[in-house]
């Protein structure tokens, strides 16, 4: 019943609707009337700038961090690695499908992935900083957020498989199963990329700049 109960407040926390809050506190308005109209730190990105891009993309992860950290409440799993982790996995997949399909916001709701990093970071730190490791270096080279999200999703599974070899059978479903949930979720986001017009996130424009005026020269 205590673990019933924990998975439901772990929806719950994944279910605070950030970006909604954010987008109406500032500035007034639903994300999810503009941009692509979903409620994650994508399109906060897109929407509303770096700036508060990256506080809905923190608060987010934070979500996935605590809803795994519940595990914590019951003693039992202090003390039993193998029950911790896969206890763990179902209070962060609560928390994943608390920030998709979110009761707070009318079940419309973002794709996850923020949520999902946090969730990963507590179950396994070394794992999640080396998938952040990808999602920056692809941000930084092409400033798609969706590309980042993907390509860091890919390398979930490519780290629990073969880097790290992790042989909890749970733990290596739960990570092949992460890369399809995100490519998934990010159909409109692959068409958009591969037809040239999908956006980009306002960061490292002066280094854009600078290349535009290179060639100019």
């Amino acid at each position: 019943m205590k673990e019933l109960l924990l998975i439901v407040l772990a929806y719950l926390i994944g279910s605070i609707p950030t970006a909604l809050i954010v987008s109406k506190r500032f500035f007034g308005i639903d994300i999810r009337d503009y941009g692509s109209g979903n409620m994650g730190a994508t399109n906060t990105f897109r929407v509303l700038g770096s700036r508060y891009g990256t506080m809905v993309m923190a608060i987010d992860i934070l979500k996935g961090l605590v809803a795994a950290g519940l595990f914590s409440v019951i003693p039992f799993y202090l003390h039993n690695e193998w029950e911790r982790t896969n206890f763990m996995i179902g209070l962060g997949l609560a928390a994943v499908t608390g920030h998709i399909f979110p009761i707070f916001a009318g079940f419309k709701g973002g794709k996850g992935v923020a949520t999902l990093f946090g969730m990963i970071l507590a179950v396994q730190p070394v794992i999640a900083i080396s998938c952040t490791g990808v999602f920056l270096l692809v941000l930084y080279l092409t400033r798609y957020v969706s590309l980042s999200s993907i390509l860091a999703a890919i390398a979930l599974p490519i780290c629990v498989l073969w880097i790290w070899n992790e042989h909890e059978v749970l733990y290596r479903i739960f990570a092949l199963l992460v890369a399809v949930l995100v490519i998934f979720t990010h159909q409109k986001n692959i068409g958009r990329i591969l037809r040239g017009v999908e956006s980009r996130i306002p960061i490292l424009k002066h280094r854009d700049r600078r290349k535009s005026r290179r060639r100019h020269d």
